[in-house]
């Protein structure tokens, strides 16, 4: 089935090309059926790629989904102009007293900065408050896991020694957890961090589970009760290339990063990176959008957040 954007979007053009089924908003509003809200805050500020990624991924589940993005009012994107923003984007103000069934909140380059300190947390932490009642299930990304997981839990993030990059194995912990169900035993998802949370923390509270976790880089897939919010401390969405443009990014800036782990056959970044994390993605997100979205969340969403 498939995601409805606007008519105009770029990264229409960009997944019609690859042949995945896209339905422009206007023949959308002719279809009579209860289509899944997604609603997407976009931190990345390669803001066009990021939407690629996230609605090519999106667009695997056979089930209709409406896309709305979110951005940060309280942030002046320098990679994005804001005649864009304007145009594809709402704002939180202009959301607020809706209801979604799911949101997806992205990673952010702002790792090796402390929370508070980050210029739209207070923004985000109204966002992360207002979804507990108003989304039926978030799934939160990278560093929006870090931060979902600081503001809802108190779960704090830790800098590392070095930057994690590259694909790395991980294993799941629950056999019957819906969402990774179809998992194989081991099975690889790219990172791209310089902070990391830390497993014995999570353990010590009983409303989060860790679903998934990797030996080389922790925990990797957590859960809260009833998958109201799903956390993953990868990058399941990533294109194949997308490590590769963040090591050669590091070099241009005279920076020495490590060659990511696990990703260029021979180690050799001359060589072209091999995708083995595709169908898992793909999985993930379809699963996602299945047991703890569309069969969880009421018809009438405006009956989202509230108690059973």
């Amino acid at each position: 089935m498939p995601i409805n954007i606007p008519d105009d979007l770029p990264a229409g053009a960009a997944l019609e090309h690859e042949n995945i089924f896209v339905m422009r908003e206007g023949r959308a509003t002719t279809q009579d059926i209860r289509p899944m809200k997604i609603l997407i805050l976009n931190l990345m500020p390669t803001k066009i790629e990021t939407e690629i990624q996230l609605l090519r991924i999106l667009s695997n589940s056979p089930l209709q989904t409406d896309i709305f993005l979110l951005q940060m009012a309280t942030h002046e994107s320098k990679n994005t102009s804001q005649d864009y923003l304007d145009k594809f984007y709402y704002t939180f103000d202009e959301i607020k007293d809706r209801k979604f069934d799911g949101m997806i909140i992205t990673g952010a380059p702002v790792e090796n900065i402390s929370f508070e300190n980050v210029d739209y947390w207070d923004e985000l932490c109204m966002i992360m408050e207002w979804s507990v009642k108003s989304v039926t299930s978030t799934f939160h990304i990278c560093w929006g896991a870090q931060a979902g997981l600081y503001y809802h839990y108190n779960i704090p993030k830790y800098h590392l020694s070095e930057k994690i990059s590259g694909v790395y194995p991980h294993t799941p912990n629950v056999k019957d957890e819906p969402l990774t169900r179809g998992f194989d035993d081991v099975f690889c998802m790219p990172h791209s961090r310089h902070t990391e949370v830390r497993a014995y923390e999570i353990h010590k509270n009983p409303r989060l589970h860790v679903i998934a976790e990797s030996k080389e880089v922790g925990v990797s897939i957590i859960t809260s009760e009833k998958a109201g919010q799903v956390f993953v401390t990868g990058h399941f969405e990533y294109d194949a290339k997308t490590l590769a443009y963040e090591y050669e990014r590091d070099i241009e800036k005279g920076l020495t990063p490590n060659i990511p782990d696990n990703y260029f056959p021979q180690n050799n970044p001359q060589n072209d990176p091999i995708v083995n994390w595709r169908a898992h993605a793909n999985l993930l997100f379809t699963n996602w959008l299945n047991y703890y979205v569309y069969q969880r969340t009421p018809y009438d969403l405006a009956n989202v957040g509230k108690d059973e």
